[in-house]
């Protein structure tokens, strides 16, 4: 049993959650997960970012005898999680590159000498001789493997070190084992378990539905204007915006601090002081808007980022769920938006090509690219087709996306389908989307009189529809794999499979007619932030929050490890005048209480 349980606390689950964690109950599956590896036995977990999978670990750690190891490949996880852990009176340490000497001897002392609860490790760092030499003389409570899906090639990040993590079970007989993902098709679950040899292990799933998120994606004709549009409404916020590359993280980055936002940068052609320190600056500040490439999020513990925003596509259902998962972490509304084009698609299905993997790993990445698509061109509820992708049915319209919100308009499209592949096949299905729609519309440019399309049968046969819409239409019509890009030819559009059945008229298509998007005024964003606060209330929670920030600035930590957001409005609300009230909310442990407690009553009294 851990020292911290043997010291004065009972090591019955509920007892450490209420304790250390400050939590009266546990949420889903937690608890099932918890008495099941406290009890010995192996785990594969598969919730949903937000859903509390470190608990699932943390708290076994604390009712079992010796050291959890936590096996991640993110070494910004391991520094948030082991300072939580510490304030809430917790002994963790990490052992991971970015540590000094002297840091990495004072973990490793303290784990030999057996004054450690969890220790984090990266899976390189772990399966060294010497390491795994040192666990050999311990007691180890369980083993968690952490982003579990990077160990399956078919998974959307993959990492070939988390390979040999499947040697755990034979070298470490008669320790639980567990393997945590958020984000885990069919396919790549299925890989998890052989992998890592946990056959036996009893998973656990919950509904990969996150209900405080709404989502919204829209076609990209100004893709800066449109993000500033976006952002107008989420002022003072904290948020994140993914580009695909270092060069447009740089740009975006620089026009939103033109527009007097405060962005900043962060991909990993930077500078490592400064990656460092754009990191730290949006993890302990709050309204800051970071710019980044998808070498940033992995294992971020931010609780109170209200938007992740896309200005590219990512590349599967699965990276955009993990990316859009960082937003919303503390349960209060939040929102995904992405903005996407046709060249996004292409640039995607180029980097596959030219990737060096087996050819059957080539097509899973293909095949989830085109569900990908197929969520960005529904017309249907965004939130149903993204948890029918993990096997999850959605009874009805979630009423709370993009989608639900402003119905699509929908329009025979059979027509202008069968225009479209008549101008690409007589044009050699040699030609991008652009050059295509130029001689659907009569654009007589240079390029198509050199061309001779001009002179085709079906040059100006759709001039009566808007360029816009005709781009739109070629989207749809890709996503329903009636037209196809050969990124091959630089994106010339080409037939589908499914094209015969539709030029002979034999398949009707129905399409999406785009309605202009309604945003959200900035008012009534920061009207929903507050969401059933009385106006006095909503003042308290501001002070609060000004007194978390003064505190975490302190000792240098982000303001979420002191307290969520989630704690604070329960603080402003029900005001409560002594420790043992305010020991009652959730998320105040025993240690947050004795350290912050008299603050936070102060603040509370000042506002009666």
């Amino acid at each position: 049993m851990s020292a911290l349980a043997t010291a004065s606390l009972p090591a019955d689950p509920a007892d450490v959650l209420r304790e250390v964690f400050g939590h009266a109950a546990f949420r889903g599956e937690q608890e099932a997960v918890v008495r099941h590896v406290v009890a010995g036995g192996d785990a594969v977990v598969l919730f949903p970012t937000g859903k509390g999978k470190s608990v699932c670990y943390q708290v076994p750690a604390l009712c079992r005898p010796g050291v959890a190891v936590v096996v991640s490949p993110l070494i910004a996880l391991m520094r948030n999680q082991v300072e939580a852990l510490r304030q809430a009176g917790v002994r963790a340490a990490a052992l991971n590159s970015a540590l000094t000497a002297e840091e990495s001897a004072a973990a490793r002392s303290d784990l030999s000498a057996g004054r450690l609860d969890l220790i984090y490790v990266t899976p390189e760092r772990l399966m060294t001789p010497g390491f795994l030499g040192i666990l050999e003389r311990l007691d180890i409570a369980l083993i968690a493997i952490d982003e579990a899906h990077c160990v399956s090639q078919w998974g959307h990040d993959f990492r070939p070190e988390y390979l040999a993590l499947g040697a755990l079970g034979e070298r470490f007989p008669g320790v639980p084992r567990m393997a945590l993902t958020a984000t885990a098709d069919a396919q790549t679950r299925a890989d998890i378990v052989a992998r890592l040899g946990l056959a036996d292990a009893r998973i656990f799933v919950t509904s990969f539905d996150r209900p405080n998120i709404s989502y919204a994606i829209v076609p990209r004709s100004n893709g800066m204007r449109q993000l500033r549009d976006f952002l107008a409404g989420h002022r003072g916020e904290s948020g994140i915006v993914y580009c695909l590359s270092r060069r447009k993280v740089e740009a975006v980055a620089e026009g939103l601090a033109a527009d007097g936002i405060r962005a900043l940068p962060y991909h990993a052609g930077l500078d490592q002081r400064v990656r460092d320190a754009n990191q730290d600056a949006f993890l302990k500040e709050d309204g800051l808007v970071l710019v980044a490439t998808v070498a940033f999020g992995m294992g971020i513990d931010k609780p109170d980022i209200r938007f992740v925003a896309h200005v590219d596509l990512p590349s599967s259902i699965e990276a955009y769920y993990q990316e859009t998962g960082r937003a919303g972490r503390d349960g209060l509304p939040a929102e995904a938006w992405m903005a996407y084009a046709m060249g996004d698609v292409a640039q995607r299905r180029r980097m596959i090509d030219e990737r060096e993997a087996d050819e059957a790993v080539k097509r899973v990445e293909r095949a989830k690219l085109n569900a990908l698509l197929g969520v960005c061109e529904t017309i249907g509820c965004r939130r149903q087709a993204l948890l029918a992708h993990f096997g999850e049915s959605y009874d009805a319209p979630c009423g709370h996306c993009d989608n639900c919100v402003t119905p699509a308009e929908t329009f025979d499209g059979t027509v202008a389908a069968q225009k479209l592949l008549s101008a690409i096949l007589r044009s050699g299905s040699r030609f991008g989307a652009g050059h295509v729609i130029d001689i659907l519309r009569g654009n007589e440019t240079e390029k198509v009189r050199q061309a001779g399309h001009h002179r085709l049968p079906t040059f100006g046969v759709g001039s009566d529809v808007d360029g816009r819409v005709w781009h739109s239409i070629v989207r749809q019509l890709t996503a329903l794999g009636i037209v196809a890009v050969d990124h091959g030819r630089f994106g010339a559009l080409v037939p589908g499979d499914d094209y015969r059945a539709v030029l002979k008229g034999e398949r009707a298509i129905a399409l999406r007619r785009d309605p202009p998007r309604l945003r959200r005024t900035r008012e009534e964003r920061q009207a929903q932030a507050v969401a059933g606060l009385a106006p006095a209330d909503a003042l308290l929670f501001e002070a609060l929050r000004a007194e978390r920030t003064r505190l975490a600035r302190q000792q240098g930590v982000p303001p979420y490890v002191v307290f969520h957001d989630a704690t604070l409005r329960e603080m402003a609300t029900l005001r409560p005048q002594s420790l043992d009230a305010l020991g009652d909310l959730a998320g105040i442990g025993r240690a947050k209480l004795e350290r912050y407690g008299l603050a936070f009553l102060k603040v509370i009294r000042a506002a009666d």
